[in-house]
């Protein structure tokens, strides 16, 4: 049965993808309150709609069909019965404290179109927009004296699709994210995954159910046979235990997991800001990890038993290893320097997204990781990204590939 889904690969010919256009979820975000959302700074919503929409136009010059997260989710409200459904887990996970409070929303939000209740869930509630829907004092007391301004959090990290569920084959992995505030964002998938005719039929690789974290940044399909994933501050061992049985039992193609053990900090947060795949033989990498680094290689053993082997090695050997390559060019963020590298670092610049061999889309602003690229032969594409790149996500943490052609 047709899944809507083929992900074989980082650089097969990109076909189509999935974005996600930032909206007023940005123009959310209070300084006081940029932890607990996950971000460091505050972009500007009109200039990086600007920016998003040059990033969509640069992969429809290209040949790919771009779709967005919100045209998805309200494709997949196929009745009456999805639609309340998906309002009330909604409802459920957004850390509503009081009943009042969420009968108002629930009240609010239900008699809105499909579209707006979409957006308005993705943006966010202010309690000033509740109040204006009250006819009774006291809600309008409670909310002027309650200090948190919100009814329900934003979601600015949306604009990173990447992470809240990832392609893999012919299927998908939902997923159970790192914190409670990127955990509403897998709601979306869950329904698209369930309900959206053209992919309700792809298999299930992991789900937002689980009890430890795994996010889509932490995932790199090296080859058809290969799957890469990061152990990383937001993608726990037994998260990965858990998908790679499932995968290497059930997938068409994959054979073998290498697990990636990165460091647990917000610079090096997923495996994607660490190394990205740009061409059959060339990656970008992140200078820290050009010595030395550990793998568990995950494997089926002809009794169908997991079997995990440890190696700790460079980077080159081991992807030249486990991708039977003759040759592998590491192309380092920052050509190596030091300062170069931590700033473009910063503003992502080994994470590449990689639109056909040896074709990739990258932020203008790390001119020196791109003119590396170049040198290597790699035909860029950059585009605009100064309040992108406040969420501290390049163009492969933007995207999701729903379909490419194999390598």
């Amino acid at each position: 049965m047709e899944t809507g889904i083929h992900n074989t690969s980082e650089i097969g010919r990109l076909k189509k993808v999935l974005l996600h256009r930032p909206g007023t979820e940005l123009e959310n975000l209070m300084p006081e309150y940029l932890e607990r959302l996950l971000f460091d700074d505050i972009p500007y919503l009109r200039e990086a709609q600007k920016e998003h929409d040059a990033f969509a136009d640069c992969l429809r010059q290209q040949g790919v069909e771009v779709v967005y997260l919100t045209d998805l989710v309200i494709n997949s409200l196929t009745s009456d019965e999805v639609r309340r459904d998906f309002l009330q887990q909604f409802l459920n996970e957004s850390g509503i404290k009081d009943d009042r409070t969420r009968e108002l929303l629930a009240d609010y939000l239900g008699k809105m179109p499909d579209k707006e209740m979409v957006s308005t869930m993705m943006a966010g509630v202010r309690k000033s927009q509740l109040r204006r829907e009250s006819d009774k004092l006291g809600d309008f007391l409670s909310a002027a004296e309650a200090e948190y301004p919100f009814a329900i959090d934003p979601m600015p990290n949306l604009y990173f699709t990447r992470d809240p569920f990832a392609t893999i084959g012919t299927g998908v992995s939902i997923h159970k994210m790192h914190t409670a505030t990127r955990n509403r964002e897998t709601l979306f998938g869950k329904f698209i995954f369930e309900h959206n005719p053209e992919y309700m039929h792809a298999p299930r690789w992991y789900d937002r159910g689980e009890v430890s974290s795994l996010e889509g940044g932490d995932i790199l399909i090296l080859s058809p046979q290969v799957l890469a994933v990061g152990i990383s501050q937001r993608t726990r061992g037994d998260s990965i235990d858990t998908l790679a049985e499932a995968v290497l039992t059930h997938s068409k193609t994959f054979q073998k997991i290498l697990a990636f053990n990165i460091p647990k900090t917000r610079s090096f947060m997923h495996l994607d800001t660490v190394f990205t795949m740009v061409d059959r033989d060339k990656f970008t990498v992140h200078p820290n990890i050009l010595n030395s680094i550990t793998v568990f290689v995950m494997e089926l053993d002809e009794n169908r038993k997991m079997k995990i082997e440890q190696e700790d090695a460079r980077l080159e050997d081991i992807l030249k290893e486990h991708l039977n390559l003759d040759h592998v060019t590491l192309i380092p963020c920052g050509q190596g320097s030091e300062i170069d590298a931590a700033r473009e670092q910063w503003s992502d610049g080994s994470n590449t997204l990689a639109i056909a061999p040896g074709e990739v889309v990258v932020y203008s602003r790390n001119y020196v990781t791109n003119h590396s690229l170049e040198d290597a032969g790699i035909r860029v594409h950059a585009i605009p990204s100064a309040e992108l790149s406040r969420g501290r996500g390049g163009p492969r943490c933007m995207s999701m590939p729903l379909w490419r052609d194999d390598p």
